[in-house]
């Protein structure tokens, strides 16, 4: 595919932007709903697939960068798709939960709570960042426009390992570390 023309790249920049602002929002107003809905018992495993997912995401990053540092550009190609996929995959699972559970409180206490915290805030602070970086990374390499690609990743793909890990850094503290054993109403 060549290099995309300007009007069809300013439909595909703008449906980012539009993204990239309806999914936060609708996150926030999910996790502001006070009503939850019955989807079943099974969504409580969900925290630890999400984990699991975070995990992936996290190893198929630093897989993708090593293979472009090799110029594996197929395996490098792969890995992010992958990454990105499971990123997607990531998105639906955490929705899932949310409208159907309450959110769980960290029960660690003293110095650790600050740690927890720290990590929380830059995660869901970057990963608010990181969404439109990531959509328009994959729209240049997608189009072919290889150097904005590279420009851009050398801001998105760092911010987007942040986010992966420390997503497999809270879950490990909020579920596994400082296993909580009441709700947030």
């Amino acid at each position: 595919m060549a290099t995309a023309t300007i009007p069809q790249e300013t439909k595909s920049k703008l449906l980012i932007n539009v993204i990239s602002i309806v999914i936060p929002l609708a996150v926030v107003v999910m996790l502001a709903f006070p009503a939850k809905l019955n989807f079943g018992e099974w969504t409580r495993v969900l925290p630890h697939f999400i984990g699991g997912i975070n995990s992936l995401t996290t190893i198929a990053l630093i897989a993708g960068l090593i293979f472009i540092k090799q110029k594996k550009v197929r395996l490098h190609r792969t890995a992010m798709m992958t990454a990105f996929a499971l990123g997607s995959l990531f998105l639906i699972c955490y929705v899932t939960y949310h409208i159907s559970n309450s959110a769980n409180k960290f029960s660690g206490e003293g110095n650790i709570r600050f740690i927890y915290f720290f990590f929380l805030v830059t995660h869901i602070g970057l990963s608010l960042i990181v969404l439109p970086l990531v959509l328009r990374a994959l729209f240049y390499a997608l189009t072919e426009q290889f150097i904005r690609h590279k420009n851009l990743v050398r801001y998105a793909y760092p911010i987007w390992l942040y986010v992966s890990a420390t997503g497999v850094i809270v879950y490990l503290m909020l579920y596994q570390l400082f296993q909580q054993s009441e709700k947030i109403n």
